[in-house]
């Protein structure tokens, strides 16, 4: 007898119509068609030999098909009267010391940071995200860094309007006197004043649209991750909020500075102070196995998710809102992705939420 044996770090996520199988360890997936999961089922718990006895000859030939595509794909491997035990299953717990992991602020002004330092090392903050509705000087890019430069902080990332004095003499004191900017991001640039290389500690772009804040919680195939960190954090927490925090540009701490629910003011609240209140972790645990259409994803666990920007946002005054996120086109029971943006339902809705 003959056994098929998956590898631990393969992740088989089965959606309405197909399914996603996800190595965790080369960090890639790929679709496949729905009837391959009926057949991986029976892999699992028969012999290659006792599973081919309930097909007919011209399924036996489909059914060898994919074992060896499972093969050619490195998902597993076959032996001889057993299966191998030296292959126990991965566990998907998902473990983060972290109070918080990551910050995100809506920033006018830099004496904000220097108020919330204090609460990003108590909290062991891992990434702050700062989005400047003015373009910052080379001074405050560094002033920025050097706040932080013994901090508990991973890196810090950057999106700030252009401005003409964003050189490449701009980039190189900027990589000669920071430590923790690992990402700058330079919108309503209509022409870089020189090519981005990689050269820089920091990565750079240049964006020639106006990046709106409002622009955040596109749902799209280039935001998927199938990093082995961000699946298990999937698979047991909401991968938009899980642990993380914001400040809108009025000093309002949210969950995302988009969302309208706020738990505070910074002027006069720690995040501390706003991270115990009660209601504050109630999207912690929501899973995509729990929203609505998502559920029936096959991308659920590789994708990224947006509770500020959902079908229901409108609809959804008191408990948990569960309903899909707004700006994502695919439809879990066609296969299809479709310009959300050109559907004229959510269109409507998403210009009522950025008028609210």
């Amino acid at each position: 007898m003959k056994y098929f044996n998956f590898f631990s770090n393969i992740l088989i996520t089965k959606g309405a119509i197909r399914i996603l199988i996800s190595d965790l360890q080369r960090n890639v997936s790929e679709l496949y068609p729905l009837e391959l999961f009926e057949i991986i089922q029976e892999l699992k718990n028969k012999s290659i030999e006792d599973t081919m006895i309930s097909y007919d000859e011209e399924s036996k030939e489909i059914v060898e098909n994919y074992i060896n595509l499972l093969l050619e794909k490195e998902y597993g491997f076959v032996t001889e009267n057993g299966w191998d035990r030296n292959f126990p299953p991965l566990s998907y717990d998902y473990h983060e010391p972290n109070a918080i992991t990551d910050l995100f602020i809506e920033m006018e002004d830099l004496g904000i940071l220097k108020k919330i330092y204090p609460s990003i090392e108590n909290l062991g903050v891992k990434h702050l995200v700062i989005y400047s509705l003015k373009s910052l000087t080379l001074k405050e890019c560094i002033e920025i860094d050097e706040i932080f430069k013994t901090s508990v902080l991973s890196g810090i990332e950057i999106f700030s309007p252009f401005h003409q004095k964003m050189n490449l003499s701009f980039m190189q004191a900027l990589q000669k006197n920071t430590v923790r900017i690992y990402s700058l991001i330079l919108y309503n640039c209509s022409k870089p004043p020189f090519k981005a290389k990689d050269e820089y500690r920091f990565s750079l772009h240049f964006l020639k649209d106006d990046l709106k804040i409002s622009a955040c919680g596109k749902v799209e195939l280039k935001y998927f991750n199938t990093n082995i960190i961000k699946v298990t954090e999937a698979v047991n927490h909401n991968s938009c909020l899980h642990k993380k925090i914001g400040i809108d540009r009025k000093g309002n701490i949210k969950n995302c500075p988009l969302m309208n629910e706020s738990f505070g003011n910074i002027q006069k609240q720690s995040l501390e102070e706003a991270l115990n209140q009660p209601d504050f972790r109630k999207y912690w645990d929501l899973t995509k196995d729990q929203i609505e259409i998502c559920k029936d994803c096959e991308f659920r666990y590789v994708c990224t998710d947006c509770r500020a920007y959902t079908e229901n946002t409108l609809k959804s005054k008191e408990g948990l809102n569960i309903s899909k996120p707004l700006k994502c086109g695919y439809n879990p029971y066609t296969g299809v992705w479709e310009d959300w943006s050109k559907n004229p339902l959510k269109q409507e809705i998403f210009n009522s939420l950025e008028f609210r």
